[in-house]
């Protein structure tokens, strides 16, 4: 076998074991969680009294889009079909200077959709973001790398103060992350604060993500429906662990939720841990945190 079969051999070999690798991989990717559940963001539709609305936003967000792309993919079809250049044609086509039907179909069309867009989400927001004289109020506060969380629930105040979790590879190092626990069926006020830099609060299967900023005090209000665990983290890049702070949230029966109170801490640890701006300043530039 000459030098030249044997190379077109061993490419073809390599070939093979792409395309295998390849299709292995698609097959694997099948299994996974996010597959199953399909085009849904959540497996549950109400996680959270406003996870069911969220999601009707963005799935019928996205079948509008899709009914929009279909149109105009098709239309752009229908042209280079229909006015395609024939075999005897010479010179340009006829030019036209302005269609004004077609100018005006064009822009009230999408305009009609912002403002459709826009009604929808708005109402939505408004729904999500109004205030609620709620059962249960977490002072959530992030720090570099990890999260304190102040309670006030039927007249007690406890706390938990997180301590930062180094994802080592090791089994069980999940559980040592700061827990935030939620009685079921009970309304929630998250009062997002910040110690140091700009963080953002993200529980993925609440389907709610809000930034916590030095100085201002965000809010969430919510109420957890379905017991469970549930994986949070931080969604703002705030320095060199970003990638560590991380958290769980354990929604249970309300005398479980008790139940943890009575382990915790009495009292709150509020703004006295907070950084002073030129600290956080000279921390961004060392690389240092808590």
């Amino acid at each position: 076998m000459s030098s030249l079969d044997r190379t077109s051999s061993s490419r073809g070999g390599r070939a093979k074991v792409l395309a295998i690798a390849g299709a292995g991989a698609l097959l694997l990717t099948g299994c996974s969680e996010q597959v199953q559940r399909g085009w849904l963001p959540n497996a549950e539709r109400d996680i959270t009294n406003h996870t069911g609305s969220i999601q009707d936003l963005w799935v019928n967000s996205w079948i509008v889009v899709l009914l929009v792309g279909l149109l105009t993919w098709g239309l752009i079809i229908w042209c280079i079909v229909a006015y395609r250049r024939r075999k005897n044609d010479t010179g340009y086509p006829r030019q036209l200077s302005y269609n004004l039907p077609i100018e005006i179909f064009y822009t009230a069309v999408p305009l009609m959709l912002i403002l459709t867009f826009f009604a929808f989400s708005d109402s939505t927001e408004r729904a999500i973001n109004t205030p609620v004289d709620s059962e249960l109020v977490v002072d959530v506060r992030a720090k570099q790398w990890a999260w304190d969380f102040n309670y006030s629930y039927q007249g007690q105040e406890k706390y938990f103060a997180g301590t930062q979790a180094h994802l080592t590879g090791e089994e069980g190092v999940e559980e040592t992350l700061p827990t935030l626990y939620l009685p079921v069926g009970k309304s929630v006020t998250f009062e997002l604060n910040s110690r140091d830099v700009i963080h953002s609060f993200w529980v993925p299967a609440f389907l709610q993500k809000l930034d916590m900023i030095p100085g201002k005090t965000n809010h969430i209000y919510l109420t957890p429906q379905v017991e469970g665990t549930y994986q949070g983290k931080c969604a703002e890049l705030c320095g060199e662990y970003h990638s560590e702070m991380l958290f769980n949230v354990e929604v249970v029966s309300e005398q479980e939720f008790l139940s943890h109170l009575d382990t915790l801490n009495d009292g709150h640890i509020g703004e006295e841990y907070d950084r002073k701006p030129g600290e956080v300043a000279r921390n961004e530039i060392h690389g240092e945190g808590e």
